[in-house]
């Protein structure tokens, strides 16, 4: 791997000279490096802007946010590893894009040492005091979606603070409490409010409601407006005792009485997450799903993530299709790609609705679940396919292996949400993490960690993720339906990718999205592996997703006769507004490759 340092293409935005801040942390006598607040100018509206791609020689860091990939960037130059930079770039985001991730929530984590890939669990959990009806009105019959979310209901017992603890205690290099630094820094000296951040509250009504939440962010009534510096002293009080004491400040103690009181004081629908649940919260580590995949092996995450699974049973069944002459056309996937790319998605989503769920409490297909991908399962789903669609009712579950339980298929019910970071550092460690509160703005529930400052952090809705019946008519359980101590299912994809012959690394990448984050990051892989498209063309590329039932193509992406074109095969396809976040790092001859997505306020900076 290179180590001499030359220019990059790593900064889209203006960057400053900023003024050196050491904050002092009572957890050690001196910190591990000097932060340096950025002085950025804000970006341009929310919605799409060109990036240029970014090329670095000795490391790179992408997010979704320049502040927090600028927090990463300073920890890998200070000689940090790539763990260390993923917890300095999300505290920032918990304080900068507080609608997508944060210490109120949970993340999945894929590591590469330079020998081993390991998969770090800080997936959220339910409550002991909860079950089946959680989600269920006094009829019995299914609350509507945003009732459930923006209540206490919906909030699983966080994660990611005690994820990001493990892995750093195995790979991290610098103090943990200096990494910190920067999103304290930010939080009591402030920060301009991004775009994002301000369409979003724009854009959000049940914020408002709460006692904490509305007040902040909208001062008189009005959200937050772009460039508007704000202080957030609540969170940085609370990041000050994470640094100092781990995650058993945000697990135990006052931070975490406070975020009980929250959940179980809220006004319409109090929940039951305790204080037994904080305290006995484990991240996990969990054995990685490699696959073979033509010359790559791609490494993701295992139940109870969904994201590699149905990635993979999608990519499988397109290489069981008749190969397409022409993938592209006009620099956009062809009508042909799009209909076979489709028409996988709905075989692998009515598999993923009927088996997959949190392992700990239901069994494998085969007790395997690669019998999901399985080259000869595969091969006879992919021959169901043909020139005319399925249709929104034609994809029914396969076999892929014997069963002791009769699983029912999980009605549809939306997903939101998330985050994702790719990290490459100097010696070669690398990371793919994708973090996530689920909705926007998780529950709409505020916790100040019982500073009685102004701001705080955002807690979940990720039981939300559950399915919100717990059987079919017929008595058959739903495998991902509500039980005490359970891991929700997720959608969640970070993804990391080898040369099958020797080994190397090839690329870190992942996307948020809800459940089209498999298929951003499916098509995202196809196009840098496959069509050879770099990093940042790939993650320019249109979107076109399908859970099983209506085709939705990116509005604005495709041309009209491609809409047409599906439609007359049999999809019941229309334009909506697709917003990815995909984040991707490729290893090139001399160094790495980065790309943002054009959706979003992500970079990619490294040397």
């Amino acid at each position: 791997m290179p180590t001499s340092i030359v220019p990059s293409r790593r900064r889209l935005l203006p960057w400053a000279v900023a003024v050196t801040l050491c904050v002092p942390l009572a957890a050690q006598a001196e910190v591990a490096f000097d932060y340096d607040i950025p002085a950025i100018a804000p970006e341009v509206s929310s919605g799409s802007e060109e990036k240029p791609g970014w090329a670095t020689q000795r490391f790179a860091v992408a997010a979704a946010n320049p502040l927090a990939t600028d927090a990463g960037y300073q920890v890998l130059k200070a000689g940090g590893s790539a763990v260390d930079a993923a917890i300095a770039v999300q505290m920032v985001l918990t304080l900068v894009e507080p609608q997508s991730s944060g210490i109120g929530g949970g993340a999945f984590l894929m590591h590469y040492d330079g020998e081993a890939v390991q998969a770090y669990d800080g997936r959220e959990t339910a409550p002991g005091d909860v079950d089946g009806e959680l989600f269920l009105d006094e009829e019995g019959e299914p609350l509507d979606f945003m009732d459930a979310a923006a209540s206490g209901l919906s909030v699983g017992a966080p994660g990611t603070v005690r994820m990001l603890e493990l892995a750093h205690e195995r790979h991290g290099e610098l103090p943990w409490a200096a990494l910190f630094e920067p999103a304290i820094a930010l939080a009591e000296q402030g920060f301009a409010v991004s775009p994002r951040l301000h369409t979003s509250l724009a854009g959000e009504e049940r914020l408002r409601n709460d006692p904490l939440a509305g007040p902040f962010y909208y001062p008189d009534g009005e959200p937050l407006a772009e460039g508007h510096e704000l202080k957030n002293p609540a969170l940085g009080a609370i990041l000050r005792e994470l640094a100092e004491h781990g995650s058993k400040a945000l697990h135990t103690g006052p931070i975490a009485e406070d975020l009980v009181f929250r959940v179980q004081d809220h006004a319409e629908r109090p929940g039951t997450l305790s204080l037994e649940d904080l305290a006995s919260y484990s991240a996990e580590t969990r054995t990685p799903l490699c696959s073979d995949w033509q010359a790559y092996r791609v490494c993701g995450f295992p139940p109870p993530s969904s994201g590699h699974l149905t990635i993979m049973q999608i990519l499988g069944v397109l290489e069981h299709l008749p190969a397409i002459e022409a993938p592209l056309e006009d620099d956009r996937p062809s009508v042909d790609w799009l209909h076979q790319f489709l028409e996988a998605s709905r075989l692998a989503f009515a598999d993923r609705g009927k088996y997959i769920a949190d392992p700990d409490f239901v069994e494998a297909p085969g007790n395997d679940w690669n019998s999901m991908l399985d080259p000869h399962y595969l091969a006879g789903r992919a021959a169901l396919l043909g020139e005319e669609s399925l249709g929104s009712d034609g994809a029914e579950p396969g076999e892929p292996g014997e069963l002791t339980t009769a699983w029912a298929v999980q009605p549809e019910q939306p997903e939101y949400g998330t985050s994702h970071i790719s990290i490459i550092d100097e010696h070669g460690n690398a990371l793919a993490m994708t973090t996530t509160i689920e909705s926007a703005f998780g529950s709409r529930i505020m916790a100040d960690g019982g500073t009685g400052l102004s701001g705080g952090y955002l807690l979940n809705n990720e039981l939300t993720d559950f399915s919100f019946t717990s059987q079919d008519a017929d008595g058959n359980p739903i495998a991902n339906r509500v039980e005490a101590h359970k891991r929700p299912r997720s959608s969640m994809s970070p993804t990391l990718v080898f040369d099958r012959d020797s080994d190397a690394l090839v690329a870190s990448l992942g996307s948020p999205g809800g459940a089209a984050i498999i298929h951003y990051t499916a098509k995202a892989m196809v196009a840098m592996l496959d069509w050879g498209l770099d990093a940042q063309q790939a993650l320019d590329l249109p979107h076109a997703i399908t859970l099983g039932g209506p085709v939705f193509l990116e509005e604005g992406g495709f041309p009209a006769e491609v809409l047409e074109a599906l439609n007359q095969r049999g999809h019941d396809a229309s334009e909506r507004e697709l917003v990815s976040g995909l984040q991707a790092l490729q290893v090139v001859e001399d160094g790495f490759y980065g790309g943002a997505d054009p959706r979003r306020e992500g970079v990619v900076m490294g040397e």
